[in-house]
């Protein structure tokens, strides 16, 4: 636009970063090219789209210039571009399919294949990537490797990119989780498991990068099998930077399942690495994961390996007894009363402390009405060997019941809708803990992790716990669908004694510090976040976002990055999307992962997500029958339109 300089001059026909693959100019910044190029107004006239009129319109206004709102529409005549009944969504137009290796300005795609042309009724399958982990070399920071899972062959796989270059490029790896060994499953030579996913990435100090990785079967239910096994494998990248992975993977723990009873999973089987080159335990391995079991029970077990993943130990409980579980969920809990968690994460201190914080389910509740939950940490001084009993970490208020509040949508899970009256967001979430040791004060542990109750959520703003749905056993508040009421917030809780106890051990959530730094972000969701220290001690958060545009009443989301120089406020937050991300259509808008990681590395964060903006492609209807060649079509999602791709995109984020 800087060539226009004659005062005046109005352009009618400029593509915003809403027009995918045509546009990259951002809203915000839109008003202040117009006033340097000397114009008066402007229309944006993105293509096939109107996403943007609210949030352009309202910026060019408030800078004095007049928007004028226009869309360029792609017509097919004759018939095509349409489609029908069910199954099959309605399209909006016949498409020339985008390129495999498409950014978004600086947002860079980590993912490299094209999309497949799915059947519309399994949308999602064979096509998306999603539930992001990211770890950077501690030897070599331009060496990173991102794990997700990744639907490209049908069912979901671990899916590895890996960069080279700082993030700039990526190149996609195979996982080779093909078959183990099947000596765990009744001593045949393998075990073939049809489905994967749940990564967690790390790197060691030698240069070696590793991948875990849940492999399970899925019963007579889906397929004519009815072996339901579930088990956890290790892969090891031998100085290849991830561009390569040792065969067969090794097992962190297995069960066998073969006779498809259908009562027991492990699951959600995180990783750290002792990167430590002062460590006792340079280079141990530590997994951390729950086991779902048949007599009910919930807990959280550790496995260890010091020979760099050929080998690991018998799993290790975490979730010990403790007086801070009072309401077991089993009848029996053999193992103690902490017998209902999920979502452990392992990290560790430079001397060689292991820590391991998990959500709990079993804390003390005041009434009915409470349905409020707890985050648990235990350390291991021995290398994961044995655990302290459980410290309580914090209190946290879990994302509400996606079914009350989103037309009955995705009944049994948790979700975060959107403010107003549709009912767009509906993909499955829960407020997971991630922690970090301050590399310059040892004794310094922070942990993050969701609340719907916060500081700037409560009561007071019309945000009111109400027990739990008792069909779904999900989280019930008023509020949920007003503006500035209910929200969801990254909390932060901090150790001062090596974990010996937190901020929130005594404190109320509701006084807790939260990543939010502007107005916007604290009357609007922050959920699926991840969070690391950098070399100088910064505390780094990066997160799903609403707070822009009209996120927050249309299911719409960025991501952003926050920091904090003194762990008690973030002053600082940066958008890290050069535009927003509509609802996620794909498996019917109930599937968008589980969780999400950053990486820093000196002054940068890579923070990596699952990314809607990508359009969903279908077989136009008529097409690829005799006389008619097959083209592609875009489509409607069934609670979102246009329907959308899920790809996997980056940043190097600077961290001031």
């Amino acid at each position: 636009m800087e060539e226009h300089k004659r005062a005046g001059f109005v352009h009618l026909r400029v593509k915003s970063a809403y027009s995918l693959l045509e546009g990259a100019i951002r809203s915000e910044d839109l008003p202040e090219l117009a006033r340097k190029a000397g114009m008066p107004a402007v229309a944006v006239t993105d293509a096939n789209n109107l996403f943007g009129v609210y949030d352009i319109s309202d910026k060019l206004a408030k800078a004095g210039i007049q928007p004028i709102v226009g869309c360029l529409l792609s017509v097919e005549l004759g018939g095509r571009g349409m489609r029908t009944a069910t199954p099959a969504r309605s399209s909006l137009t016949t498409v020339t399919p985008p390129g495999c290796d498409v950014n978004l300005g600086s947002n860079i795609k980590v993912n490299q294949n094209c999309l497949n042309i799915t059947d519309s009724d399994l949308q999602g399958r064979g096509q998306a990537q999603n539930e992001t982990y990211v770890a950077v070399d501690p030897r070599n920071s331009r060496n990173i490797v991102t794990g997700y899972n990744d639907y490209r062959r049908g069912d979901s796989t671990c899916g590895i990119s890996y960069s080279t270059n700082g993030g700039a490029a990526w190149a996609d790896a195979t996982m080779p989780n093909g078959f183990v060994r099947g000596t765990a499953f009744g001593g045949t030579p393998r075990e073939y498991f049809q489905a994967s996913g749940d990564p967690s990435v790390a790197w060691d100090t030698r240069g070696n990068a590793y991948y875990t990785c849940l492999e399970f079967k899925r019963g007579t239910g889906v397929t004519e099998d009815p072996d339901q096994s579930s088990a956890f494998y290790l892969y090891r990248s031998t100085g290849t930077n991830g561009a390569s992975w040792n065969f067969t993977g090794r097992p962190v723990a297995e069960h066998n399942d073969v006779a498809g009873a259908g009562n027991f999973l492990l699951d959600k089987p995180l990783m750290a690495v002792d990167d430590s080159t002062t460590s006792p335990f340079r280079d141990r391995i530590y997994v951390a994961y729950t086991a779902f079991a048949d007599d009910g029970t919930a807990y959280i077990y550790e496995a260890h390996s010091a020979d760099y993943g050929e080998h690991f130990s018998a799993p290790v409980l975490v979730s010990t007894n403790s007086s801070l579980c009072p309401r077991p969920a089993s009848a029996t809990h053999p193992l103690g009363t902490c017998d209902n968690n999920q979502f452990a994460q392992p990290f560790t201190a430079p001397d060689g402390t292991l820590y391991v914080v998990f959500d709990n389910y079993n804390s003390a509740r005041s009434g009915a009405a409470d349905n409020h939950s707890q985050v648990l940490l235990a350390r291991s001084a021995d290398g994961g060997a044995s655990f302290s009993a459980p410290v309580k970490v914090g209190d946290f208020y879990d994302l509400p019941d996606c079914a009350t509040y989103q037309g009955g949508a995705d009944a049994g899970s948790a979700c975060v809708p959107e403010k107003g009256a549709t009912a767009a967001s509906i993909f499955r979430a829960a407020n997971y803990p991630y922690g970090a040791v301050d590399p310059r004060h040892p004794g310094t542990v922070a942990v993050t992790y969701g609340s719907y109750i916060n500081r700037n959520s409560t009561e007071a703003n019309g945000c009111v716990p109400a027990g739990v749905n008792p069909a779904t056993l999900q989280n019930l508040y008023t509020g949920v669908k007003t503006p500035h009421a209910c929200h969801n917030a990254i909390v932060l809780s901090v150790s001062s004694n090596g974990g010996g106890s937190f901020t929130g051990t005594s404190q109320d959530v509701r006084s807790l510090p939260v990543a939010e730094s502007t107005a916007a972000q604290r009357s609007t969701d922050q959920y699926f976040h991840g969070m690391a220290f950098n070399s100088s001690g910064k505390l780094v958060v990066g997160a799903y976002d609403r707070s822009y545009g009209t996120d927050e009443t249309t299911g719409f989301s960025d991501i952003s990055v926050l920091t904090s120089a003194n762990l008690k406020s973030f002053n600082k937050s940066q958008r890290v999307t050069t535009a927003s991300m509509p609802p996620a259509t794909e498996f019917d808008g109930t599937f968008f992962g589980d969780y999400a990681q950053l990486a820093v590395a000196g002054k940068t964060a890579h923070p990596v997500w699952s990314d809607t903006r990508p359009q969903d492609l279908f077989l136009c209807p008529g097409t690829g029958t005799p006389g008619n060649p097959p083209q592609v079509c875009t489509g409607a999602g069934v609670n979102f339109s246009p329907a959308n791709d899920q790809d996997i995109y980056t940043a190097a984020v600077s961290v001031p």
